[in-house]
């Protein structure tokens, strides 16, 4: 049953990612934006307003899967209504590839960071040169998730049966899924910013919100990680 309700959290939570993504790519609010940094009044843009609803939806998302994950450990714990049987809780053992994929993302925040201060500045090829960065440095992030599943699926303890191994999962591809989604931006922003038609001043909002987004992703993963050590 547990199996079924976190791979159920998992579909509701990439459906609802997708949603949101098409609400917040519509058409209208690209005029809407141009005018508001025309007037001023940029820091109330409909993008801006949008990406915050967007992380409030998404900070509900991971609470869900956190409660749920804590819920799972109680009745292990025989906090709760006993699930017994072969398939019950056994604690997996974190791959060490966790931290250097920390470490990653951590620059990956710094540098998109640095390519805000940048654009802020008015200087294009050192935006370009961060941005770029931040995203290849998040690529490693991914890569090296993709490997500590990949662990984990050979490691003497992995059991499809297992509800900390079906955790795992969901909990760092779910953070994936949003780091991709967030990838997908970024690389909009970065040809965007390589292109001689187009005026930094009019990639200065992207680069912005993408910095918030990846700042919060961050915070997010430190969040997962600490409860995966800890338990």
């Amino acid at each position: 049953m547990s199996l079924t309700v976190a791979y159920f959290a998992l579909a509701t939570g990439i459906v609802v990612w997708l949603v949101l993504v098409t609400k917040l790519r519509a058409k209208p609010w690209e005029t809407s934006v141009a005018t508001a940094e025309g007037t001023g009044f940029e820091s109330r843009s409909p993008k801006r307003i949008g990406l915050w609803i967007f992380l409030a939806v998404v900070t509900s998302l991971f609470c869900l899967f956190l409660s749920a994950y804590y819920m799972r450990m109680g009745q292990h714990a025989g906090h709760g209504m006993p699930t017994g049987g072969p398939g019950d809780w056994a604690a997996i053992r974190d791959p060490s590839i966790l931290w250097f994929n920390t470490v990653l993302l951590i620059f990956s925040s710094i540098a998109m960071q640095s390519a805000k201060a940048a654009v802020c500045r008015g200087q294009a090829d050192q935006t370009r040169v961060r941005l770029f960065a931040a995203g290849l440095l998040t690529l490693g992030f991914l890569i090296g998730q993709w490997i500590a599943w990949r662990e984990i699926r050979y490691s003497e303890l992995f059991s499809p049966l297992n509800p900390a191994v079906a955790f795992f999962y969901v909990l760092t591809a779910v953070h994936a899924l949003h780091l991709l989604g967030g990838l997908v931006v970024w690389a909009r922003t970065l040809a965007r910013s390589l292109r001689k038609d187009v005026e930094l001043i009019d990639v200065r909002l992207s680069v912005e919100l993408t910095s918030v987004y990846w700042h919060y992703l961050l915070l997010v993963w430190l969040g997962l990680f600490a409860v995966l050590l800890s338990t």
